[in-house]
């Protein structure tokens, strides 16, 4: 689904297409994503972390959903240009980045609390 793309980010084409308020992929997807490419070399990786994508030069988070199709990518109205829904190239902030970008942005894993 993701290649790599740059010393940050890994590139992929999804299917984007406006939906709730948060983005969000298929569960399984997110969890695949998340095995593959965020997971540490003893095979431990948080499932419930967001993955961080870029769309459009905009940093979001993305968590796993039931009901969202496999291979689509929904993202909140105010991301939803006037040309979705339609199939995109998408970053996806590798882990040192994406740590970094939701550190940022205030997330703390629900363990940490």
């Amino acid at each position: 689904m993701f290649e790599q793309f740059s010393s940050g980010y890994y590139l992929g084409v999804l299917y984007v297409q406006p939906g709730a308020a948060e983005a969000a992929l298929n569960v399984e997807d997110h969890e695949a994503v998340n095995r593959q490419l965020y997971g540490d070399s003893d095979g431990i990786e948080r499932l419930d972390s967001p993955l961080v994508m870029k769309l459009d030069g905009t940093h979001f988070p993305v968590r796993g959903e039931e009901g969202v199709p496999t291979g689509t990518l929904t993202v909140p109205e105010s991301l939803a240009g006037d040309d979705l829904p339609a199939r995109r190239e998408v970053l996806l902030a590798r882990p040192e980045r994406a740590g970094q970008l939701l550190k940022f942005g205030g997330w703390e894993p629900a363990d940490a609390a």
